[in-house]
């Protein structure tokens, strides 16, 4: 325990510990059908995941009018919640979190979710008591600016040295990169491996196997 790398780990949440990219981006897309707009295609409806829900629909819907996101957000949020107690955790995500959680490591979520979207989240799986602190698109910055990150390290006075980020697409390694934090990606998520692998992470891993292998020797 003394000479381990790292005090803090923060993780991402969707795309990363659930596994809801598919039902983010298809919610994208079916509130811009409802609404009569282009639909973005599946990579664009999957590369603002981890954005703030205003901030990703601009970027995957820039044709709409300013006066339109709000009825984009609200059919958004009506396709989501439909299914969203339904998403699954990836297989060994809860494990992970446990197994470190047991080895002291103090745990933090950096999401592009809102507070109310993870407290749903953390309640439905069971995960609630395993994290020490949580930072939400709708209560700080949006990814990748380095606030969220900066944030839970000065309430869990941890420094930028003693913390990980991992997150499954390059907004999560870029928030880290910004705020001075190491970052290790995971690839199955919302993100290509050729655009996560660009900007350097310490470390790209297939699944949650290889994530506690890592952590085990690296963390």
């Amino acid at each position: 325990m003394m000479n381990r790398r790292y005090d803090l780990i923060v993780f991402d949440w969707d795309g990363t510990l659930m596994d809801s990219t598919a039902l983010i981006a298809g919610s994208i897309q079916a509130a811009c059908r409802d609404l009569g707009l282009k639909v973005p295609s599946d990579e664009a409806a999957r590369h603002v995941i981890g954005l703030g829900l205003v901030q990703a629909l601009r970027h995957a819907v820039p044709d709409a009018p300013e006066s339109m996101y709000g009825q984009l957000v609200d059919r958004y949020r009506h396709h989501f919640l439909e299914k969203d107690q339904e998403i699954p955790l990836f297989t060994g995500a809860k494990e992970t979190v446990v197994e470190l959680h047991g080895k002291g490591y103090a745990l933090g979520v950096a999401t592009g979710k809102s507070a109310q979207g993870l407290s749903r989240a953390l309640d439905a799986t069971g995960m609630r008591s395993y994290f020490h602190a949580t930072r939400t698109a709708d209560q700080t910055h949006s990814k990748p600016h380095p606030a969220m990150l900066f944030e839970l390290m000065e309430e869990l006075a941890v420094s930028a040295e003693r913390t990980l980020m991992v997150g499954d697409t390059t907004h999560d390694v870029q928030l880290a990169k910004n705020a001075g934090v190491d970052a290790v990606a995971v690839s199955f998520g919302a993100h290509p491996e050729e655009e996560l692998l660009a900007l350097k992470p310490l470390a790209l891993v297939n699944d949650f196997d290889a994530l506690r292998s890592w952590f085990r020797e690296c963390a």
